[in-house]
């Protein structure tokens, strides 16, 4: 079914503002998703993450599936039950875990058999398993299983994992067995132009109901990047979401949606946040830093979220530095509410057909922005 609607497009560049439509209601996009792996967004309530404006939240499959198991989850009332979310959810297949736990791994042609992370056991996961799972998690988006590989990559290994990746789509869209869900096919191909178009002619030869672009933020940088995603989401069906999987600095989205992409997820907002780090418009802010020891100031003035509506940098250092768990709930919440305001921002200048000298202006002043957001 079409999901996706395009309301209007940037005249200047491939930006384009849009309604995902899911089982729990629609998504506004450009949309940012953040992240509650394990079935929680780490320190933050349902309720907290209403408050930020977020309207679509994103879990892992493979996490779930190790504990408490897919079908704990269905008998728990499914992941909207468990996670007390009653908007949309997208979890992920697993795929990623392929390269992130690549040391507890062995990859096959059918699947991988996985050392868990957890206690030793083993497990094995391919495409059938990775879309049951799903099915009974029942999350509004789902993805197909597929391969992502390191930066750089051997050739011969890359090839190989984008052929996976094509026949694990194939059979997840055979294997998929709930019209309320979505499903999603990966592109792979590293930053490869030629597989990367290769893998993307077969998978929307198949048809999916959306198509991301996985294997990127691994190392190869905001410029290749960039390059590599202009040149992929213009090979995907303009009436689908596109979804450009795991990449979360701001500069980055606002290239992403530059070329054309209109779904993000990325654990920055809530990592940093736990880690005394907090975005704002005019940069980044380490609050464990002595220079905010007797700052009266919120983290960003103009912020609407609680944590700047009550609570100064002076204050949240001092949570930091004694262990209060309320410091990093707080900039959690600011941190999201930066990104969620970030896209409100993205979607507004579409609108208003300025997007792009917007856009431009954004990314260089973010890229000046001094220090490393990547923690």
């Amino acid at each position: 079914m079409n999901c996706f609607t395009v309301k209007t497009t940037d005249n200047n560049s491939r930006a384009r503002r849009g309604t995902l439509s899911t089982a729990h209601g629609d998504v506004q996009t450009p949309t940012f998703m953040p992240v509650g792996t394990r079935g929680s967004v780490k320190g933050l309530t349902p309720q907290h993450l209403r408050n930020t404006r977020s309207e679509m939240i994103l879990a892992n499959a493979y996490h779930l599936m190790l504990r408490p198991g897919a079908e704990a989850v269905r008998g728990l009332g499914g992941l909207h039950s468990l996670m007390a979310w009653d908007g949309p959810i997208l979890t992920d297949s697993g795929g990623y875990q392929v390269f992130s736990l690549s040391t507890l791994n062995r990859v096959g042609e059918d699947g991988v058999e996985f050392a868990s992370h957890v206690d030793g056991a083993r497990i094995y996961l391919d495409a059938e398993t990775a879309i049951r799972a799903q099915n009974a998690l029942g999350a509004d988006v789902i993805m197909c299983f597929d391969e992502c590989t390191p930066y750089p990559c051997e050739p011969d290994r890359l090839e190989k994992a984008v052929q996976r990746t094509i026949r694990w789509a194939r059979k997840c869209k055979a294997v998929h067995a709930s019209d309320r869900q979505l499903l999603f096919a990966i592109v792979q191909g590293g930053v490869n132009r030629d597989l990367r178009a290769r893998c993307a002619e077969e998978l929307v030869a198949m048809d999916f109901d959306g198509y991301a672009i996985g294997g990127l933020s691994v190392g190869e940088g905001h410029d290749l990047m960039v390059a590599t995603v202009e040149h992929t989401a213009p090979l995907l069906p303009a009436d689908r979401p596109r979804y450009l999987m795991g990449v979360g600095m701001p500069a980055d989205i606002i290239a992403a949606v530059r070329a054309g992409v209109d779904m993000f997820d990325c654990v920055l907002p809530t990592r940093n946040g736990r880690n005394a780090f907090a975005f704002t418009a005019d940069g980044a802010l380490r609050l464990r830093n002595t220079a905010h020891a007797d700052d009266t100031a919120p983290v960003e003035i103009d912020c609407p979220c609680y944590c700047c509506a009550n609570f100064s940098r002076g204050t949240i250092r001092h949570l930091f530095n004694v262990g209060e768990m309320l410091g990093p709930i707080l900039l959690s919440i600011h941190n999201i509410t930066y990104y969620q305001r970030l896209m409100a921002d993205i979607r507004r200048h579409i609108e208003a057909g300025d997007f792009e000298p917007w856009a431009a202006q954004a990314i260089a002043r973010l890229q000046a922005q001094s220090g490393n957001c990547r923690l």
